[in-house]
């Protein structure tokens, strides 16, 4: 057992304690179970020989480039119509991939494959240069020739006898200025320092902190920002892997620059890996055309929402609702943990706590308060309970190498897995969701699907010799592990898409991979209590955004332990401008409603939440914007400056859209703040003063908020105090022009049709004027500022 696994059994161990001493001793012989099944099931490790590709040895054209023959391997190069490089080496192609959004992008027909000097090969192409040493090194550059990324030739470890595969390393070389972001959801980011950071989706245990890796999504997802450039690469492999940053030094020994480095190694599977190059906002929309537009929220799942283990009855959701309505404060939706389940069985009820709850959730409808269910994926081995049986029949759950049903203990009991790998398996799970809806849910939250395995002792999951379909090619677990929590989610969204096609299914879940946002979005999981837990919230928000998953957010307050009043208020104002704006907590944590933390924080708080509700359009501009461009709700500062490389090292502030920049409070006692400027004129949104950027302020942060700022010229639509839709306009700089953009919802549907309006905002002689594309007339309420 290595470290990280000692840590992670200390924590399951203190977290089962909770859930009883039976339960504790059934993880016991589950460990053990586990690894007597690998200990049949998994390939021998014997001696392996080194390969690496040896000398090029020609090459043979292609659309899009070509293939690189070495005298041992051979490289493919496809740059895609829209500028996208694809490398696949020892005959590796793009499909089949859980990443990709349907087919693979066209190959550019204007990319032209041609001798390189040295004896090496280049793909001359529009947008991007990609370069081929004799020796299999490969540099993606500019079209005017400035490397960006430097990937050296890999090496390959085989098992003896076998003509190719086996596990594989990556050495890579970045410019020395440049910063590393993204790898998924990582608590110590969202700029990604020197270090190892595992490839293997794990539930930490109990809590995690900063300091906590892996988490619930990793992702072979890297943003790479430096002053030539900002570039994306992605290694589409779903193995079990690491990635170890060396961040660069510029004038390093003698005054030369020492690069930025990165190697990467995989236990298996393909080296084949895609780049994309240009703005942030160009790599961003870029990555989405790749791998599918973010799934579009209903609207009410972008205002607050609440939820708890352990509400235990519908007296009590009744209690709280009634609370948030008694003292005027929005509310949007309540989610339901596995306590209200019969023994913890999915697609179940305790009809004792909840007798009616489809008449509890129309009663919460009418007040526009949803209901929304956890789900996880674990089936109780239960002989007689329907989705058992039925799963058994179809032939739709996990099974070990002699094709025996991989049993797990999780929150029932005894539990079987289905294995989302299997197209059979998820049309039969998405059907399973007609039971939710029949109760009344309006969405659901997918939970414990790493998946989770209580263990004591290693890794709290399957066994990596368990078989999993992979869509008919046959695999393990180890290569299907990454991309289990990706199936679950396209099976929930799917089976709800079909059941109730015209609504948005609502969709978020604590695992995923890449990709994973065309099915929804995600949330923090069990970050701990505490001020570092507070930062690590928003590091994993900016983080997931620059991989592609826009919808995000914490559970308020913490997962665990007791939040004092301020640390709680700190947290509910910097959720008030996440994506995903929900409370949560333990059922041993206690109550996370505003009103338990007295009157002063009632009060605060009770302002953050009618700001949220005066932004929600904007939320859903920033929604739908998200869907088709691929630009997340939250970025960082230097989303439109990302050569001020100031910018580039701030982690404590982030923008909201174009418009506003969020200075959140994460610091116990502070009431004020420096802020960091990009470039511009920007609005203190709480005094109307004006102060331009680039350069750092001191603003004031009392308990009361936290401090935004607006861009100068922005148009940002708003809630008026009547509900209807009116314009926040914030001054141009004299002389200068602004603008945004309103998208309006069509409907519950998926987006379609959805208004699209542009405003363009000019400042002359003092005068500030709004225009509206394609029309004389503004057609909403303007109210200036600044």
């Amino acid at each position: 057992m290595n470290a990280g696994d000692l840590v992670r059994s200390v924590k399951w161990m203190t977290s089962l304690r909770a859930v009883g001493s039976a339960q504790g001793l059934r993880s016991v012989r589950s460990a053990w179970r586990r690894h007597r099944v690998d200990a049949v099931g998994l390939p021998r490790q014997g001696a392996a020989r080194a390969r690496v590709p040896g000398v090029a040895q020609g090459a043979d054209p292609e659309p899009g480039g070509g293939v690189v023959r070495f005298a041992r391997s051979s490289l493919r190069v496809r740059v895609a119509a829209g500028g996208a490089v694809f490398c696949g080496w020892d005959g590796a192609v793009p499909e089949p991939s859980y990443a990709l959004a349907g087919a693979c992008p066209e190959a550019d027909e204007r990319a032209v494959l041609e001798p390189d000097t040295d004896g090496g090969w280049r793909v001359v192409s529009e947008r991007v240069l990609v370069a081929v040493s004799r020796h299999g090194t490969v540099e993606v550059r500019t079209p005017g020739g400035v490397v960006l990324r430097r990937d050296l030739a890999p090496r390959w470890w085989e098992p003896a006898g076998a003509a190719a595969g086996g596990r594989w390393v990556q050495r890579s070389e970045v410019a020395a200025d440049a910063r590393f972001f993204g790898l998924g959801g990582r608590a110590s980011g969202p700029r990604l320092r020197d270090g190892v950071y595992r490839l293997w989706n794990t539930d930490p245990g109990g809590a995690f902190g900063p300091g906590d890796d892996p988490l619930y999504i990793t992702m072979p997802v890297q943003l790479v920002v430096a002053d030539a450039g900002t570039h994306l690469v992605f290694h589409d492999n779903t193995w079990d892997g690491r990635v170890t940053l060396w961040e660069g030094e510029e004038g390093a020994g003698s005054g030369h620059d020492r690069p930025g480095r990165c190697e990467t190694r995989m236990d298996g599977g393909p080296l084949r890996y895609w780049v994309m190059v240009g703005t942030p906002a160009r790599v961003l929309h870029g990555w989405a055309a790749l791998t599918g537009g973010a799934a579009l929220p209903p609207a009410w799942a972008l205002g607050y929402q609440h939820a708890r283990w352990g509400f235990g009855s519908e007296r009590e959701v009744r209690r709280v609702v009634s609370g948030y309505r008694e003292r005027g404060l929005p509310l949007s939706a309540v989610h339901l943990d596995i306590d209200h389940y019969r023994g913890h069985r999915v697609f179940t009820v305790d009809r004792e706590r909840f007798p009616d709850l489809p008449g509890l959730a129309a009663e919460l409808k009418e007040e526009g308060v949803r209901l929304v269910s956890i789900v996880d994926p674990a089936v109780k081995a239960e002989p007689g309970l329907a989705e058992y049986d039925t799963g058994v029949a179809a032939g739709v759950f996990v099974t070990d190498a002699r094709g025996r049903e991989v049993r797990g203990e999780v929150w029932p009991g005894e539990c079987v897995f289905p294995d989302f790998t299997d197209p059979k398996a998820r049309a039969w799970w998405g059907g399973l969701y007609a039971e939710r809806l029949a109760q009344g849910f309006s969405g659901v939250w997918h939970d414990m699907n790493e998946p989770v395995s209580f263990a004591a002792f290693g890794d709290p999951t399957l066994p990596r010799s368990a078989r999993h379909a992979l869509e008919g090619r046959g695999g393990d677990h180890r290569e299907a592990h990454n991309v289990y929590g990706l199936g679950m989610a396209r099976a929930g969204y799917e089976g709800l898409r079909e059941l109730r096609p015209e609504e948005r299914p609502f969709v978020f879940s604590r695992s995923g991979w890449a990709g994973m946002q065309r099915y929804g979005g995600t949330w923090s999981g069990d970050v701990a209590t505490g001020w570092p837990g507070l930062r690590a919230s928003l590091a994993l928000v900016l983080g997931l955004g620059l991989c592609g998953v826009p919808y995000s957010g914490p559970d308020v307050g913490g997962f665990t332990g007791f939040p004092s009043p301020e640390l709680y208020l700190r947290w509910f104002q910097l959720g008030a401008y996440l994506p995903l704006f929900r409370t949560h907590a333990a059922i041993s944590a206690g109550r996370r409603e505003p009103w338990e933390f007295g009157a002063e924080v009632l009060e605060h708080a009770g302002a953050a939440l009618r700001e949220r509700a005066r932004l929600l359009p904007y939320f859903v501009t920033l929604a739908h914007l998200a869907q088709r461009t691929g630009a997340p709700y939250v970025r960082p500062v230097w989303w439109r400056s990302p050569e001020d490389r100031a910018l580039r090292d701030c982690e404590d502030a982030f923008l909201l859209g174009d418009s506003l920049l969020v200075a959140p409070v994460l610091e116990l006692g502070a009431d004020q703040r420096a802020v960091r400027l990009p470039r511009g004129l920007w609005y203190d949104t709480a005094t109307g003063r004006a102060h331009e950027g680039p350069g750092q302020i001191l603003l004031d942060a009392p308990l009361s908020r936290v401090p935004v700022l607006a861009r100068a010229g922005s148009v940002i639509p708003v809630a008026g105090a009547d509900g209807e839709v009116e314009l926040e306009v914030w001054a141009p700089a004299p002389g200068r022009t602004g603008g945004g953009v309103l998208i309006r919802d069509a409907g519950a549907g998926a987006g379609a049709g959805a208004e699209v309006v542009r405003f363009t905002t000019r400042s002359r002689g003092g005068v500030v004027t709004v225009e509206r594309e394609g029309s004389r007339e503004v057609g909403y309420r303007v109210r200036v500022r600044g």
